[in-house]
């Protein structure tokens, strides 16, 4: 596998694959990766000729009180991981090579982004589209792969290159759990042996949801109420928001309606950390 620092050594790997007509896929990491991330790799190695994997925690999409410094880096192991799922090469560079000085050009995406993670995040989603935005044309991929975890990030990711007309393909990937339902997450590590029994209240809360809606309810603030009932049981829960959104648009909605999906999203602080998990009605 090969490792890329520069911005000029990937685009001089990509267009030499190129020239072979290879297939190009994407798959964007914030690093410390887990078996969510790994199953992204496997699938776009299926489905490609070259995968290319980005590790780079990116400083733009953290607020001022989060958690960028003390964020999980273990770049030597995601290595091992990326190479074992099949990824050809791997991008990791430094802040200075992806914004260099004096960077003033960032991609504003809205509507879309001010719900959800957008209300207690503000600058998150306007720094992951100027960081996925430069992947895409430093890469300039076929696909791109990302997963259902960050289910508002996706749909913000298809809107921006839909109203961009990015020639990329997004593809979305499932969940990947824990054997006790807890959704794998690089945060995951923050968490007490106490907070992490605790957290299992998230995974809890989507399958109530869940059942809820196999069951034939289709009043969204009834499906909420009672997932919030769940996680305010647990005394180290703290609920950030509970809500049903369109899936395109992540616009509240009132009622799971035929043909149009519906996104049921949580994120809880666990202590001090902060998860986020979901479910999307068919």
């Amino acid at each position: 596998m090969k490792v890329f620092h520069t911005v000029e050594e990937v685009r001089k790997y990509v267009n030499q694959k190129r020239k072979n007509d290879k297939t190009i896929a994407l798959v964007p990491t914030m690093g410390y990766l887990h078996e969510g991330h790994e199953s992204l790799v496997k699938r776009a190695a299926k489905e490609n000729d070259i995968v290319v994997a980005s590790v780079f925690v990116n400083p733009i999409q953290f607020g001022p009180n989060e958690d960028f410094e003390s964020y999980p880096r273990d770049f030597e192991r995601d290595c091992k991981v990326l190479e074992k799922a099949g990824a050809a090469a791997v991008f990791n560079p430094t802040a200075e090579e992806m914004y260099g000085e004096n960077f003033t050009t960032y991609v504003n995406t809205t509507g879309v982004t001010e719900n959800l993670c957008g209300k207690s995040r503000p600058v998150h989603f306007k720094g992951v589209c100027t960081v996925v935005l430069k992947l895409f044309n430093i890469v300039t991929p076929d696909r791109a792969y990302f997963g259902q975890k960050d289910a508002q990030q996706l749909s913000v990711i298809r809107r921006m290159v839909r109203d961009l007309n990015v020639p990329v393909e997004i593809v979305g990937c499932p969940i990947i759990r824990e054997k006790d339902g807890l959704a794998k997450s690089s945060r995951n590590t923050y968490l007490s042996e106490e907070e992490r029994k605790a957290a299992l209240v998230l995974s809890q809360a989507v399958k109530l949801g869940q059942e809820m809606v196999a069951d034939g309810e289709k009043d969204t603030m009834k499906i909420v109420s009672k997932m919030k009932e769940l996680i305010e049981k647990e005394p180290l829960a703290k609920i950030d928001y509970v809500e049903a959104v369109d899936l395109d648009d992540v616009e509240n909605v009132l009622s799971i309606s035929d043909g149009k999906k519906a996104l049921f999203a949580e994120a809880v602080y666990i202590g001090k950390t902060r998860l986020i998990d979901n479910f999307i009605t068919e």
